[in-house]
């Protein structure tokens, strides 16, 4: 692997944060996996794993573990502010001129389609990093209880993790043994 700088890690996540309308996690991918080549799908799949069960956005969170591993704590800072400091700016003058139209119908409906466009993205992301790793039976059911558990009866997601991921890593450890 390449040495990757500083310089680098900001654009990278730079172009994450300006292409993620929508959520950036479809982009994030994308961009260290395909693009950049900066992690293999597995390396990917794990850091976004770890960054899911540790509090805030599981992408900023993946930012912070990648920018360290290639440059240290000046990674991370520059792999978080790439990713962040054009979505806010945006948002903020979004934020201003929806402060005068939030009201309008057509602005309504609008916002109702993106969810939705949203929720197809995460989707479509998940079913595209599944198809990639080949997960086995143990990992599918994992999967499966998580999406039951949390999409369709609402359990609280820490619940979820609390449960799921220790049985998560007993499976994996018997099969290893």
């Amino acid at each position: 692997m390449s040495e990757i700088s500083r310089t680098e890690l900001f654009l990278g996540f730079l172009k994450i944060g300006l292409l993620g309308f929508g959520g950036v996690a479809p982009w994030a991918r994308y961009v260290i996996v395909e693009d950049r080549r900066w992690l293999d799908e597995r390396e990917y799949a794990s850091i976004l794993g770890i960054g899911q069960v540790l509090p805030g956005p599981n992408t900023v969170n993946s930012a912070i573990i990648i920018g360290d591993r290639f440059k240290g704590i000046g990674g991370a800072i520059s792999a978080v502010l790439g990713m962040l400091c054009m979505p806010i700016a945006i948002l903020i003058g979004i934020a201003v001129v929806y402060d005068r139209i939030e009201s309008l119908p057509a602005v309504q409906a609008a916002i109702g389609t993106g969810a939705s466009a949203a929720a197809g993205l995460v989707i479509g992301t998940a079913l595209k990093m599944a198809r990639r790793l080949k997960p086995d039976a143990a990992a599918i059911a994992i999967g499966l209880a998580a999406f039951v558990s949390v999409g369709l009866f609402q359990a609280p997601m820490a619940l979820a993790i609390a449960i799921l991921g220790p049985l998560s890593i007993a499976l994996v450890w018997r099969r290893q043994r």
